[in-house]
């Protein structure tokens, strides 16, 4: 609560002038700033003296922030084999010069408000995109992956008026926690089983659970575990049986060597941009995107903005601006679809910039190096005696499952070993998927070098 009997201005807070406040209170009518709180009951509100430190001068301030900030390990100072979501990828010094301009950067919760350009390149971000994942319409990014993921299936749900939504058993627990949190409790998700030995999706089950009630089938490739889904077609032909829509969740940093989902038949595509020039940022900065072909039915579906071009009353001149904004949530309202809200078009500026910056060559490129080094790993890992890598029989992108059931000690115990040596190990998923008992979840990108591999490979050989 504020204290209106304050006589001096806070440091860091605007309108704190006393002269200021009276002003403003005066203006509205007010006595005092507590009666702009007296709407709240009064057993909500503390009435006891918060345990709050004396109040530090600048420089004090800024070298108590540095000395908690350095309390961090980041991937600066460690080796890091960590993914599941957030990915650690080289980021091109142009990506931070270009989101950071004036032009674009406010402070407005991640979403830019100058007008100087952002119509047109986030239209040019969306045809980016739209290469990269050989679809026609791509949308202002949502918050992150699992936004993207649970609105694909909530627009599937709507264009087929079906209730249920097929998902596949190895999913990212954190992600399923969200896409379960916005679909409910229109949509019910139910689990397709995997293979034991691929991890891939078990067809046959994936047969038993399809229905008329199925909207939409879900499915990643590469999946969360990193292996390649090799059965997509399959699994779209028997999504079509029943009239269901496939919707394929994907990482962008494959496209590159990876067939785009749209060639085996995906309706909708979505996924995480954070490996396009995005830093980590201790788990942020995310945001996902969703694309379909250029079909009403899909179009009329999406929630967030989408940017076209046309032409103007100049002749030879073009614009940039929304298409059929009146079916957002912006423009509905509380008749919305869905409520978007602001998002994370500032991060869809900067996969934008990465993506022309690196093109079709360099995109590929990419996609090779993080074949080449991920399948270094797992040959290297394999020879350990008690850890197989991967757990799953197949080919993987990035991402492996390392099993160390064989060595007799836990993930836990593997991770507190490999940071004494300088190495974050990678995610522990006994707890999430205990069917695979003692396994990590690795990943390997363009930043790992072969001296970081074989480290790793040295200090697991030691424990």
């Amino acid at each position: 609560m504020t204290n209106s009997k304050v006589d001096s201005a806070h440091p860091y807070i605007p309108n704190t002038v006393p002269e200021v406040r009276d002003a403003m209170l005066k203006q509205i009518g007010a006595e005092s700033v507590e009666e702009l709180f007296s709407a709240i009951p009064d057993e909500l509100i503390y009435k006891k003296e918060m345990a709050i430190p004396e109040a530090l001068a600048e420089f004090d301030l800024s070298k108590h922030l540095e000395r908690t900030l350095n309390k961090n390990t980041s991937t600066k100072d460690v080796i890091s084999f960590l993914g599941g979501g957030c990915w650690e990828h080289f980021v091109p010094a142009v990506c931070d010069e270009v989101n950071s301009r004036a032009e674009f950067l406010t402070a407005y919760a991640g979403d830019e408000y100058e007008d100087h350009g952002r119509f047109q390149v986030l239209f040019e971000y969306q045809s980016l995109v739209a290469e990269l994942v050989d679809m026609d319409v791509v949308n202002v990014p949502t918050f992150d992956w699992a936004q993207a993921a649970a609105t694909s299936i909530r627009m599937a749900s709507r264009i087929t008026g079906r209730k249920e939504a097929l998902v596949p058993k190895t999913i990212s627990p954190d992600r399923l926690k969200i896409i379960k949190n916005y679909c409910s409790p229109d949509i019910q998700l139910t689990f397709v089983d995997y293979d034991e030995a691929t991890g891939k999706m078990d067809l046959a089950d994936l047969q038993r659970k399809l229905s008329a009630d199925v909207a939409a089938v879900y499915f990643e490739n590469p999946s969360y575990l990193g292996f390649i889904e090799t059965a997509c077609k399959e699994i779209n032909e028997l999504a079509k049986q029943h009239a269901a829509i496939t919707i394929v969740g994907v990482d962008p940093s494959s496209l590159g060597i990876m067939e785009p989902p749209s060639r085996y038949g995906a309706d909708i595509v979505c996924g995480e941009l954070q490996p396009l020039g995005i830093h980590m940022n201790y788990g942020g900065g995310l945001s996902g995107f969703i694309a379909t072909r250029d079909e009403v039915k899909f179009v009329e579906e999406f929630p967030s903005r989408l940017f076209g071009v046309a032409p103007t009353s100049v002749e030879g001149e073009y614009g940039f601006g929304d298409v059929l904004y009146e079916r957002t949530s912006m423009a509905q309202r509380e008749k919305g679809k869905e409520s978007v809200g602001t998002q994370t078009s500032m991060w869809a500026i900067t996969a934008g910039v990465y993506l022309a910056l690196m093109g079709p060559n360099g995109m590929k490129e990419l996609g090779t190096t993080i074949m080449q080094k991920s399948q270094y790993a797992v040959q290297q890992l394999d020879k350990i005696e008690g850890i197989t890598a991967s757990h799953f029989k197949g080919i993987n992108f990035k991402e492996f499952v390392v099993d160390f059931n064989g060595t007799g000690k836990t993930v836990k115990e593997v991770n507190e070993k490999l940071r004494e040596k300088g190495i974050f190990g990678g995610i522990d998923l006994s707890e999430e998927f205990p069917e695979l008992g003692q396994a990590a979840l690795y990943c390997v990108t363009e930043v790992h070098s072969k001296a970081d591999i074989d480290q790793l490979v040295e200090a697991l050989q030691s424990l």
